[in-house]
């Protein structure tokens, strides 16, 4: 089975709405305002414009901070160094790796990335995480120029290594990107609670042959 994850909100930490909240609290006083902040902010074409690495860094802040009325800096200031900061999910991290080392005894298993990210931070979570190590390959977004769940990006990465669509599990935490994939072919898992994901998957892998793992 090729196993696909994305990224944010499924192996590394991902949560917007609490973002906002820590830098601008006076625009996010309720979690519920802050969810309204979230998708204004990171949901707009601006943002998925840098998704796709079609706008730089620099743009991305002087037109949300002109489009939301917030402070240039402030705005500069949560966003730059979200590479550096953004944080492994450590039961995923577990799970992952328990997964390379099912490919390892039995060879049934090969692993793989999709993954929505501007490349500064496909960039810093190259070099910081050392599970990327792990992944039999994968696609960031703005390498690319193409977004989940635009459906040339889930045909790409499968051109690239030969993902027969009936032995592809792909998982992701965003509705409309498991439903792309399903829309191919793929088996999906929407992510809601990566502490489940591990029984999740297992239900579509074959069971482990104890002959080989011994």
């Amino acid at each position: 089975m090729n196993v696909v994850f994305d990224l944010g909100a499924v192996l590394i930490g991902w949560e917007p709405a609490r973002l906002l909240q820590a830098h601008f609290p006076e625009r996010a006083p309720t979690f519920e305002t802050a969810g309204a902040f979230a998708r204004a902010f990171f949901h707009h074409k601006d943002w998925l414009d840098f998704d796709c690495g079609i706008r730089s860094v620099d743009e991305v802040v002087a037109r949300t901070s002109a489009r939301l009325s917030l402070p240039p800096d402030r705005v500069h200031d949560m966003i730059v160094p979200l590479g550096e900061m953004l944080q492994p999910i450590p039961e995923s991290v577990e799970l992952l790796m328990a997964l390379a080392s099912r490919r390892e005894k039995q060879g049934d298993v090969r692993l793989f990335y999709l993954s929505n990210m501007p490349q500064p931070y496909a960039r810093a979570l190259e070099r910081r995480l050392s599970f990327f190590s792990v992944f039999d390959g994968g696609i960031f977004s703005a390498d690319v120029k193409l977004t989940k769940p635009h459906g040339e990006i889930y045909e790409l990465l499968a051109w690239r290594h030969g993902l027969a669509p009936e032995e592809t599990l792909f998982i992701d935490d965003t509705a409309a990107n498991v439903e792309a994939a399903r829309a191919i072919g793929w088996h999906a898992i929407h992510c809601t609670q990566p502490r489940l994901l591990g029984a999740e998957i297992g239900r579509y892998l074959r069971p482990v042959d104890t002959a080989i793992s011994r």
